[in-house]
């Protein structure tokens, strides 16, 4: 077993007992000392990703915690913090050796310490977006503890992180600073936890803007002789002007701290010669009532300075923070700050939240006790975010503490949910098309059922099908898939639109099939719809698909298409249906983009390659080069829509029929690249419709759309353009 003296001499000067078992009794002091035992044992050798080793961090973050006048199984916690890290059983020893409150917060604190991939925002994410993500993680960091202690023991354990940083500088330290501008100071800010919260600012934009720093701290290092002296006269004459009408305060300077010295410089765009509170006085009194007497006094014998007051007690800040707050000038014409609080005001104002927590060795919960949770769910509601105080006591009266949990994904954006919400719920909150292609789940790395209840804090990962739609099942409120408005919606809305594609397809089958029996394949559609009472073509195939038009209407209505079909002089095709080696039943159909076939842009099909048709939606048949990869995706999931196809004669014969092709032209790239190729094309007589041009690292990457009369022409450009200077590879896209 490690000796905890030995151990303790090697990281501190002196044995901290005394330090961490202040204000605590006999029994407790035990306790610090049996956690120290047992920390210094499992921490042995141990080093932290920082570079700390465990048994420091541990010994400085009690430390800290003390200091805050936190209770005994608070400090315990803090020794505690990694144990189970290292011993097999330590939630049982632990438990055991020291209760279930120690327990539950050694656990609630792991819990927390493995989110650090929280606060790692992505550079592409705009300045609203990271300030929203930045507050959610802040919320996110109270809402999925139980115990508001977990949060100080986090802030604390961040405080000696830093400590430790201005000592032995790491590659992470600026990384580190930041998210502790971004997450922890505010968060310190918000529980009233000054005494840290000026600390984690100050080191952090120590490491962050070190020549700003350095400037602000040398400007406030070449006055500090004549400030001091400047305040030793004020308190003087302000403690001899108190002490005259009787009553007893204490007077010290307060201390200004460089963050916000910068930040009131930055967002009132003063000069360092400008600020008012570079030199302050505190006031510490008795009585609320001896507050506004000292003020009176303060204003008697130095000028107040115009919109330079806040009475903080009658309205006090967010956080509970309580103070008068004037500026003055004094006889000299140098400006002066004072606050006037009470003793227990000033104990909030250093300790905020901590010091509400009581220690609870030998009494029950009462109702100072009830008040003080009070008090902490108005924290955690974040009162002094909503300008509206009426908008605020709505929300607060319409949604609980408990109401919302976060989840995180995979790259550490955090994701707000409603209690009870599944991984299906998450999917959705994702993207539609996530939720949809949705099989399978991960929570903190293990498969978990799709119908699992997620909880604060864990991590989801989405396993997702290539394509496909969500499940039947999921609506069924039996099996409890969905809790969410938005996924239920999404869902119903998928199978919506489901139906509505398959009575397409089943009446654009319908109507097809009656034209080609009454001879009538060059049929206008629309026109066709006109006639029977629909708006469009979609709207007659819907209701075709329904059964609510029979074959004798659609027969009627395409006798009385008296117009002539219109021919132009395209390129003519021939799509056939075979039924069983009887080629009797053809559809003729004359141009590109005529009322029944349009060429597909994914393949750009030109004589003589193998095509096919498909029956789409709305744009009649498409038709495509049967070794397009798209046309093979749809042939597999809708072979009932495939329509054999081949070309005319036309195709071949008409010289004025013309093809769009698309050729990928890769090159090392060079001045006067394009326009060589540009030539090539020119001299071959070939239209180019669309160029698009890329250079990656010297390599230029170029698409050309042009139209052809058959692929023998493009096969030739092809060969030409391969021969020009600079040119890796050409071929059709």
């Amino acid at each position: 077993m490690v000796s905890v003296t030995h151990a303790i001499s090697q990281d501190a000067a002196t044995p901290p007992v005394d330090l961490l078992a202040a204000g605590l009794s006999a029994s407790d002091r035990d306790r610090i000392e049996q956690a120290l035992e047992l920390a210094a044992e499992a921490y042995e050798g141990r080093v932290l990703g920082t570079g700390e080793s465990v048994w420091t961090h541990a010994l400085g973050t009690a430390l800290i915690v003390a200091s805050l006048r936190l209770d005994a199984d608070t400090r315990v916690a803090a020794l505690l913090f990694a144990i189970c890290e290292y011993l097999d059983d330590a939630s049982e020893q632990v438990e055991a050796r020291f209760g279930a409150p120690v327990k539950s917060l050694v656990e609630g604190l792991r819990k927390l310490n493995g989110l650090r991939v929280i606060t790692r925002m992505t550079t592409t994410a705009s300045a609203p977006e990271i300030r929203a993500q930045t507050e959610t993680l802040r919320k996110m960091l109270l809402a999925m503890v139980e115990d508001i202690r977990v949060v100080l023991l986090r802030i604390a354990s961040r405080t000696q992180t830093l400590r430790y940083y201005t000592e032995v500088p790491g590659d992470t330290r600026s990384d580190v600073a930041r998210e502790s501008l971004d997450i922890y100071a505010p968060l310190a800010n918000r529980l009233g936890v000054w005494q840290l919260k000026w600390e984690l600012e100050d080191i952090s934009f120590r490491f962050l803007e070190p020549e700003t720093y350095k400037r602000i701290a040398k400007m406030l290092d070449e006055r500090r002789s004549e400030r001091e002296e400047f305040i030793h006269d004020a308190i003087e004459r302000l403690r001899s002007e108190i002490a005259a009408v009787g009553i007893k305060a204490e007077i010290f300077g307060r201390p200004k701290h460089i963050y916000s010295i910068y930040n009131k410089m930055r967002a009132k765009r003063l000069d360092f010669s400008q600020l008012y509170d570079i030199r302050a006085l505190r006031v510490l009194v008795s009585e609320v009532r001896d507050c506004y007497t000292v003020l009176g006094i303060v204003h008697q014998i130095w000028q107040p300075i115009g919109k330079e007051f806040d009475d903080y007690i009658t309205k006090p800040k967010g956080n509970n923070y309580q103070s008068l707050h004037t500026a003055v000038l004094a006889g000299d014409g140098r400006a002066l700050e004072v606050q006037v609080r009470t003793y227990d005001m000033h104990h909030h104002a250093e300790l905020g939240v901590a010091a509400h927590w009581r220690y609870k060795e030998g009494s029950g919960h009462g109702g100072d006790y009830d008040d003080k949770i009070a008090l902490l769910r108005n924290l955690l509601s974040w009162r002094d975010e909503v300008a509206d105080s009426a908008q605020w006591l709505e929300q607060f009266k319409r949604a609980s503490l408990d109401d919302t949990l976060y989840v995180l994904t995979p790259q550490g954006r955090v994701v707000d949910l409603p209690r009870g919400a599944t991984p299906i719920d998450f999917a959705y909150r994702l993207h539609t098309d996530v939720g949809h292609r949705c099989r399978g789940a991960k929570v903190d790395g293990h498969l978990v059922p799709l119908n699992t209840p997620l909880d604060s804090g864990q991590t989801v990962e989405i396993t997702t099908a290539k394509e496909g739609g969500p499940s039947r099942d999921w609506l069924d409120p039996r099996q409890s898939y969905v809790v969410t408005s938005r996924a239920k919606t999404k869902i119903k809305q998928y199978f919506s639109a489901q139906d509505e594609e398959d009575l397409l397809v089943r009446g654009r089958s319908f109507v097809t099939r009656e034209m080609q029996r009454d001879g009538h394949s060059q049929a206008n559609l629309e026109g066709l719809a006109g006639r029977l009472g629909f708006k469009n073509a979609d709207a007659l195939f819907l209701a075709a698909g329904r059964g609510e038009i029979g074959p004798r209407a659609v027969q009627m209505a395409l006798r009385e298409a008296d117009a002539p079909v219109e021919h132009v002089a395209e390129p003519e095709m021939v799509v056939s249906r075979s039924r069983s080696g009887d080629n009797s039943d053809k559809i003729l159909i004359v141009g590109v983009g005529k009322l029944l076939t349009s060429l597909s842009r994914c393949c750009k099909p030109a004589p003589p390659d193998a095509i096919e048709g498909f029956v789409t939606r709305g744009r009649g048949i498409s038709i495509h080069r049967v070794d397009c990869h798209d046309f093979q995706m749809l042939a597999q999931h809708h072979p009932e829509r495939v329509i054999g196809a081949e070309w005319g004669d036309q195709a071949f014969n008409n010289r004025q029929a013309m093809f769009p092709v698309d050729i990928a032209v890769q090159a090392s790239d060079r001045q006067g690249l394009l326009r060589d190729i540009s030539e090539v094309l020119s001299r071959e007589k070939l239209n180019v419709t669309a160029v698009n041009t890329l250079t990656k690292k010297g390599t230029a990457y170029m698409r050309f759309t042009m139209e052809v009369g058959g692929v023998t022409q493009l096969q030739r450009a092809i060969t030409l353009i391969r021969e020009v200077n600079g040119v890796i590879d050409a071929q059709r896209k």
